[in-house]
């Protein structure tokens, strides 16, 4: 196949797809593909351009906003027009909130993961939230800004979780321990969103589960090394947390939790792979935290690691990922 990586994008995730970017770049050539790696900032890059950026590591702290480039219109780009699929290799804003996928749907070219309305649904926190729950699936109470801090500690505890309503990999996101914690929270996260939800904090143990092709892969667990929640920090720098794949948890656990994951990708109209993200109580109750439309793609990422749990190695991944992209709409087919 001929396949361009489009990543970069607008977010202040842009480091994290460079990282995934590099790496599936690499695992398709693995396969004998004909890869092009095009930054949606930049275009297409060269084999100098390729090592000089891939070469990049992942920040501990989220980049500034002021360094994060904006998203051109890529899909006139004819490096784009003229492959088989284009992989999306981005996190967050526009290559994850249905933008991107609108507009390759508008120029018909394939493309990986989900489309336009489910990446838009998964990526509305407060809007997936209630999908959740119209699925049957259990989600910790929340409440969207402005709200007082009487009306959040009534309603929701503390602490709880302040976080923007659109926003991956925790960005913005505040374990508020106290009612004088609240408003800082609250304004940090309205920097990165324009909604900010506040939700019930449960305490407890953090499992994911991976989906390819409609079925639930390993189920994972993480602990992180630097407080209660999987932060940014945790995320990316080393020994940042223990992820543990399988999961301990019992046979029916297992099987529990990977129907609620399934039911949730069904719910929001998710394709080809995603992954979900729960809490575990201590008696045993799962939650649903968020979905991920796009999750990350190194051989050290969630997703990869859940599904190398169960024999499918990250080259084949990325070669399943394009191919389920062209099963949904063959290379050449124009939009509906």
């Amino acid at each position: 196949m001929k396949i361009a990586v489009l990543f970069g994008g607008d977010s202040m995730e842009r480091d994290v797809s460079i990282a995934s970017a590099s790496q599936v770049v690499g695992a398709l050539r693995s396969r004998g593909h004909q890869v092009i790696a095009y930054d949606s900032g930049r275009g297409r890059l060269t084999a100098a351009d390729e090592r000089r950026l891939f070469e990049r590591k992942i920040d501990r702290r989220p980049p500034d906003k002021t360094t994060v480039t904006t998203l051109p219109t890529v899909v006139s780009a004819p490096d784009l027009a003229d492959v088989d699929v284009v992989f999306l290799a981005m996190h967050g804003g526009s290559g994850e909130d249905g933008t991107v996928q609108a507009l390759l749907d508008l120029a018909g070219i394939p493309y990986t993961g989900t489309g336009k309305l489910g990446s838009a649904l998964g990526w509305d926190k407060d809007v997936a939230k209630r999908l959740f729950l119209a699925a049957g699936v259990p989600t910790p109470d929340w409440l969207m800004a402005p709200v007082s801090t009487q009306v959040a500690a009534e309603r929701l505890g503390f602490p709880l979780i302040v976080k923007p309503n659109g926003q991956g990999s925790t960005v913005g996101l505040t374990l508020v321990r106290t009612p004088p914690e609240l408003e800082p929270a609250i304004e940090l996260a309205f920097d990165y969103d324009a909604e900010v939800m506040l939700e019930r904090f449960i305490d407890g143990r953090e499992l994911t589960v991976g989906i390819l092709d409609g079925e639930a892969l390993a189920v994972g667990e993480i602990i992180p090394s630097t407080g209660p929640i999987f932060d940014y920090a945790a995320k990316y720098q080393a020994g940042g947390a223990e992820e543990i794949f399988p999961a301990r948890l019992t046979a029916e656990q297992t099987a529990r939790i990977q129907d609620l994951a399934l039911r949730v990708h069904r719910a929001l109209k998710l394709e080809v792979y995603s992954r979900v993200d729960f809490r575990m109580d201590a008696d045993g109750g799962f939650w649903c935290l968020e979905v991920n439309t796009l999750p990350g793609l190194t051989e050290a990422s969630l997703l990869p690691r859940a599904a190398a749990a169960v024999g499918i190695s990250f080259p084949e991944l990325c070669e399943r990922i394009c191919r389920g992209a062209l099963a949904r709409r063959p290379a050449g087919s124009k939009p509906g």
